[in-house]
């Protein structure tokens, strides 16, 4: 069964009378918010006491929480803003490196990990710039399954968690890596095909015909 595209946030036409300040917009502030509370638990007392990393861990799963509800919120009550579409991905994009790279910085995950996942999400943003005139690639389930495994596996990360279950760990994390890898290349493909079967690909077709002689 082809997999069915998800709406794609930057594809939600914008409300032009809604208020910036609503509280689709005020959750995705509050993520912005819990990043650097987020970053002091998790490295408060050399960053392994257990009952900080238990902290750690709650104020990233509310985070990541907001992540899922403000988006609801914004395309169920029409409260989609210019600034939610900008601070939104911005937001999420913080919370995720701040965590990855704290593990890291804590020797707690290796740092390739670390740094094939954030290559993949700079990389993915860069995309889709280079493609904004020519549409709006609409996200995938492998894509949202792809945030999902990341961010239930950092949060284990997070957990001073110790024999199955810091193997347990390891697991969630190689199977949010592949689909990782495979969500990136599977945007990669997607973006090649829009810039060559887009109307605005079509159009300078058109024209570069036409000056022919």
């Amino acid at each position: 069964m082809k997999e069915r595209p998800i709406a794609e946030p930057m594809a939600v036409p914008l409300n032009p009378t809604a208020s910036t300040w609503n509280i689709a917009n005020g959750l995705t502030v509050f993520r912005l918010v819990l990043v650097p509370m987020f970053v002091l638990a998790l490295f408060a007392r050399g960053g392994h006491e257990d009952g900080w990393r238990w902290v750690a861990c709650g104020v990233f799963a509310v985070a990541s929480y907001t992540d899922r509800v403000d988006g609801q919120l914004a395309r169920s009550r029409n409260l989609v803003t210019s600034f939610g579409k900008l601070v939104d991905p911005i937001a999420d994009k913080a919370l995720i490196g701040a965590a990855l790279i704290g593990l890291s910085l804590l020797d707690d995950l290796p740092w390739w990990i670390t740094v094939l996942v954030l290559v993949r999400e700079v990389g993915v943003t860069l995309l889709r710039f280079w493609v904004i005139r020519h549409g709006v690639i609409p996200a995938s389930r492998g894509g949202k399954l792809k945030a999902f495994l990341q961010a239930v596996a950092i949060g284990l990360y997070v957990l001073p968690l110790t024999g199955w279950l810091g193997t347990g760990r390891a697991v969630v994390m190689a199977i949010a890596l592949v689909i990782t890898v495979v969500t990136g290349l599977d945007y990669v493909a997607r973006a090649l095909t829009l810039r060559q079967t887009s109307d605005r690909a079509a159009m300078k077709r058109a024209r570069k015909a036409a000056r022919r002689p």
